[in-house]
């Protein structure tokens, strides 16, 4: 039986089983398409990361005996579409069965779905073998509980895999979660070493890009572009990271610097959703790193890293194949203020997002905390629609893929799901910000003032809100303190709040 297999630009994975063998029979396909390039608009260092990646996997099959046909974007015989290009090779081919690995996205698994009902030959669906969980297994977990928790969650996931568990049951170290331990701010101290670097030239990915006229954000240094983009490179920059980077991460994970783009992260997850890294290898080096060197590295700094990907990554697939089709469309705060331009210029006077969106717009990368509390903050402060916000952080990062950029915008930063993913909306005025950074000191706007003309216009903008929105908050425990403070503000104070969260909201690319 001739077999088509179809690998997707996310499913770079050298460990899947389909490769254990090579099959005279099987052909592989692979394809760079407008499908994928125009749903939204990508920073060019993403869609110059996929199309590089793809091709580095595309040579790696080849050599090793399997039969593969690969696509570049500007090839002759590609369509440009999934389906059309299926069924292009199906009949030329004269394939008998189609397989294709469990897509991430609902959107081309609803697609690839109702390709296989509408095809005569037969189908087969296989298990991408990347993620620690099935797309079920969350769901399954919370079944007849009345509400969603990380943290048990996770506990869960560490008592199933033994990862940092002490005879079965009890937490290494003596507590599930060193959070309180990972909020530290970054004085130029430690020295942070230089960042993992490949420089590589994709000159002529950017001159097919160029002349398919396909629209991307973003810059690019063409001859030094610096993302792993092999599955040999990702490794170097998982070793880099734990013999370099790991000791110090926990501690400054939520830190903020405009001098540092990268501080202490890993720099992995592109990697890792593209699959050129599973999930497991990454948390065994880490783990394996830090009992080599138990006497250097603390063991908040591992659990930090642990709980973000066996913890938050693992949740946010499993919340958006529990929610969706219906989770796209959620917007509980019932938000609908446009993105302010400067999200695709970087061009405004609030140092803070300045800092944040220029670095998104240089490197295609901002760590958690500056998306959440710096450019999510403001978009929720501002009360901008979440399919806004959606497509921007889905267009801007490189690491991005729909399962794991939708939970976060939508749920976490947004609090458009009403609290699924959440329990209170994660915002601030100009004070967190300040606390975990060094942005507020060379700003225009002063953030100890609370109102005024020179005043941070996070602080107005956060009153505002709570003032705006406290119908959605009066049975929300988690925000009964603010909500008093609230109450009890001098009538004056909050009436100049709103006034000028009103100028900031009608015109924010003014500030």
């Amino acid at each position: 039986m001739k077999k088509l297999r179809l690998i997707l630009g996310d499913q770079l994975n050298h460990k899947h089983s389909w490769y254990s063998k090579t099959e005279k029979d099987t052909l592989y396909f692979m394809a760079e398409m407008r499908q994928e390039t125009d749903y939204a608009y990508h920073h060019i260092q993403k869609v110059i990361g996929f199309f590089a990646a793809m091709r580095n996997f595309y040579e790696h099959l080849k050599s090793n005996g399997h039969q593969i046909i690969y696509y570049e974007i500007d090839s002759e015989g590609n369509k440009q579409h999934l389906v059309e290009n299926l069924r292009d090779l199906i009949e030329k081919h004269s394939i008998e069965k189609f397989e294709y690995q469990l897509p991430d996205e609902y959107r081309l698994d609803e697609q690839l779905k109702d390709f296989c009902k509408n095809i005569e030959i037969e189908t087969e669906a296989f298990d991408t073998e990347h993620f620690y969980t099935t797309r079920t297994e969350m769901a399954e977990f919370y079944e007849g509980k009345k509400e969603l928790t990380m943290e048990y969650f996770y506990r869960n996931m560490r008592k199933k895999h033994e990862i940092l568990m002490q005879n079965d049951s009890q937490p290494e170290g003596g507590k599930w979660n060193f959070d309180k331990s990972n909020r530290k701010k970054w004085t130029e101290k430690p020295e942070i070493p230089h960042e993992k670097g490949f420089r590589k030239d994709v000159s002529k990915i950017l001159e097919q890009i160029e002349k398919q006229e396909i629209k991307t954000i973003g810059t690019l240094d063409a001859t030094a572009f610096n993302w792993p983009t092999s599955r040999p490179d990702s490794l170097k920059v998982l070793n880099y990271f734990c013999e370099n980077l790991l000791m110090h991460f926990g501690d400054y994970q939520d830190a903020l610097h405009t001098d540092e783009p990268y501080l202490f992260h890993s720099r992995l997850s592109f990697s890792m959703n593209t699959k050129m890294l599973s999930p497991q290898e990454v948390i065994d080096k880490v783990l394996e790193t830090y009992y080599d060197r138990k006497s250097e590295i603390d063991i908040s700094q591992v659990e930090g890293f642990v709980r973000q990907i066996l913890g938050w990554r693992e949740y946010m697939r499993g919340i958006y194949w529990m929610k969706m089709p219906g989770y796209r469309r959620s917007n509980k705060l019932d938000n609908q203020n446009k993105l302010p331009d400067f999200y695709w210029t970087a061009q405004t006077k609030m140092n803070c997002l300045h800092h944040a969106i220029s670095q998104s717009l240089e490197h295609a990368y901002a760590h958690h905390i500056q998306r959440l509390m710096v450019t999510g903050n403001f978009a929720l402060l501002a009360q901008v629609h979440p399919n806004d916000v959606d497509a921007w952080y889905l267009g801007i990062y490189i690491d991005a893929i729909e399962w794991v950029e939708m939970p976060n915008t939508r749920g976490m930063s947004q609090y458009a799901d009403g609290g699924i993913v959440a329990t209170k909306p994660y915002i601030s005025s100009g004070s967190y910000i300040n606390k975990m950074g060094n942005y507020c000191k060379s700003c225009k706007y002063d953030v100890n003032k609370k109102t005024g003309e020179e005043s941070c216009p996070f602080n107005s903008l956060y009153w505002n809100f709570l003032s705006e929105k406290r119908e959605h908050f009066k049975n929300n425990q988690r925000m009964n303190m603010m909500m008093s403070l609230l109450e009890k503000m001098k009538p004056e104070t909050l009436e100049a709040h709103l006034n000028r969260a009103k100028k900031i909201i009608a015109n924010p690319d003014a500030f």
